[in-house]
C-alpha cells in the first residue's frame, strides 16, 4: 500500500509539473516598452528656414552727367566718410553745351529740390513718430511698474521705439543724400553754363559714412549721365530676410522672437520680425515641388560687436518662435495616436498598459501640449507597437 501511494504522488506531481509547464508556455509574456514621461516646463513652437543678411540703407553712387570717369580706386570692403571723395569726372571732347542740355540740367535741379524737400518732410515724420514712440514707452514703463500691463506689452513698445530711432536715422541719411544730389546738379548745371577748360573736373563724394560694397564701373573711361559706379552701405545697419512657406508666414506676427543661428560665430544672435510682406512668390523645392514662399524681414538686435564678421548677402539660419509658454504640460509626441477624432496615449501604471485619452493644444515636432487629460509625472509609452493593447502587461526596456 506504501509503495502504490508513493507512486500515485508521484504521478501527480508529474501531471501538476506538466500543467504548470503547459499554462507557463501559454501565458502572454509582459510586453517591452520605452517609456517617457509627461513634463511642465517652457515650451515653444518655431518655423526655422535660412535666408541671408542685407544692408538695410544701400546707395547707388551714379554719374550725375556724362563725362570721363577717371579709374576708381576705392575696392569693396573700403570704408568712406561723408563727403570724401569717391570718383572724378572730367569734361568730354566736345562739351554738351546745347540748350536740351542746359534744360535738363536745370530738370534736375529742380528735381533734387523737390528730392530735398520730400527728404526733410520724411524726417520730420519721423522724428514725431519717434517722439511719440517714447512717450509710449514711458507710459508702458509706468502701467509695468504698476502691474497694470504685460511685460510683452512693455517690450513691444520698447521694440517700436528702436524701429522708431532707425527710420529716423534712415530719414536723416535721406536728407544728407538729397542735399548731395542737389549740390553736384547745380554744380553740373554751372559747368554746362561756360565752356569748361582743360583740366575741369566734377568730383563725386559719398553722401553718407559706410563701405564700398561694389563698384560697378571700375576702369577709367567715357560714362553716361546716371551710369552706376559704386554702392556704399553701412554694415552695421544689417536685416535678415528669410522666406518661409505662407502657411507658416500666416502665424507670424511682427514683433516675433528669432534666433539667428549657423551664421559662422559661436552664439546666436537675436532678433526681432520687422515685417512679413504681404506677397508671396512661387519657388521650386529640391524635390520639384511648387511652393508659394513669403519674404519675413528680421531686424538684428545685437550689438555690432558680436557680429562684426557678419556682412551683406551673408547666409543665415532664422528659427521664429510662432508660439511661446513659459510653464506648459507636455508629452512627447512619439507617444501620441488617433482615436477616432481625437488624441490618446497608453499610460504605464503599476505593470499594466492603460489607454488614456488626451485633448491637445501646441505641436513643435518633438512635443505637444497637454490641455486635458495627462498630469506633470505621468509615465507613457512612445513608439508603441501593434502588440501593446489595453490591459497588457509591460516591462520597461532597458536604455542603452
Amino acid at each position: 500500500m506504501k509503495k502504490k501511494w508513493i507512486k500515485r504522488a508521484l504521478l501527480a506531481v508529474l501531471v501538476l509539473g506538466l500543467v504548470g509547464a503547459i499554462a507557463s508556455a501559454y501565458r502572454p509574456r509582459p510586453v517591452e516598452v520605452d517609456v517617457g514621461e509627461v513634463t511642465r516646463g517652457p515650451f515653444e513652437v518655431t518655423v526655422t528656414e535660412p535666408g541671408k543678411t542685407r544692408v538695410k540703407d544701400r546707395y547707388v553712387i551714379s554719374a550725375p552727367v556724362g563725362g570721363h570717369l577717371e579709374r576708381i580706386t576705392l575696392r569693396p570692403g573700403d570704408a568712406v566718410e561723408a563727403g570724401q571723395g569717391i570718383a572724378r569726372l572730367g569734361s568730354l571732347d566736345p562739351p554738351l553745351l546745347d540748350a536740351r542740355s542746359r534744360a535738363q540740367a536745370d530738370a534736375q535741379v529742380r528735381a533734387a529740390v523737390a528730392a530735398r524737400e520730400q527728404a526733410e518732410a520724411g524726417l520730420k515724420r519721423a522724428q514725431s513718430a519717434l517722439e511719440f514712440a517714447r512717450v509710449e514707452v514711458a507710459r508702458q514703463e509706468k502701467l509695468a511698474a504698476a502691474g497694470s500691463v504685460t511685460a510683452q506689452a512693455l517690450e513691444a513698445a520698447q521694440f517700436e521705439e528702436r524701429s522708431r530711432a532707425q527710420e529716423q536715422a534712415s530719414a536723416q541719411s535721406a536728407v544728407r543724400i538729397a542735399e548731395q544730389q542737389l549740390e553736384m546738379a547745380r554744380a553740373a548745371r554751372g559747368r554746362m553754363e561756360r565752356r569748361p577748360e582743360a583740366h575741369e573736373q566734377l568730383e563725386i563724394r559719398a553722401p553718407v559714412q559706410g563701405w564700398v560694397l561694389r563698384v560697378m564701373q571700375e576702369s577709367e573711361g567715357a560714362v553716361a549721365a546716371g551710369a552706376p559706379l559704386m554702392e556704399i552701405g553701412d554694415p552695421a545697419i544689417l536685416e535678415a530676410v528669410v522666406d518661409v512657406l505662407s502657411q507658416d508666414a500666416v502665424r507670424i506676427q511682427p514683433g516675433a522672437r528669432v534666433r539667428i543661428e549657423h551664421w559662422g560665430g559661436e552664439h546666436p544672435l537675436a532678433g526681432r520680425v520687422r515685417r512679413v510682406e504681404p506677397a508671396a512668390f512661387t519657388r521650386v523645392s529640391a524635390l520639384g515641388v511648387e511652393e508659394q514662399r513669403v519674404n519675413v524681414v528680421i531686424t538684428l538686435e545685437e550689438p555690432v560687436e558680436r557680429r562684426k564678421a557678419l556682412g551683406d548677402g551673408y547666409r543665415v539660419e532664422a528659427r521664429i518662435t510662432l508660439w511661446e509658454g513659459a510653464e506648459v504640460v507636455q508629452v512627447p509626441e512619439s507617444a501620441l495616436f488617433r482615436q477616432g477624432e481625437g488624441w490618446a496615449v497608453f499610460l504605464a501604471r503599476e505593470g499594466r498598459v492603460r489607454l488614456h485619452a488626451v485633448k491637445l493644444g501646441q505641436r513643435n515636432g518633438l512635443r505637444a501640449q497637454v490641455l486635458e487629460g495627462l498630469a506633470p509625472g505621468d509615465q507613457v509609452i512612445v513608439h508603441p507597437g501593434d502588440s501593446v493593447k489595453d490591459g497588457v502587461a509591460y516591462t520597461e526596456r532597458p536604455k542603452a
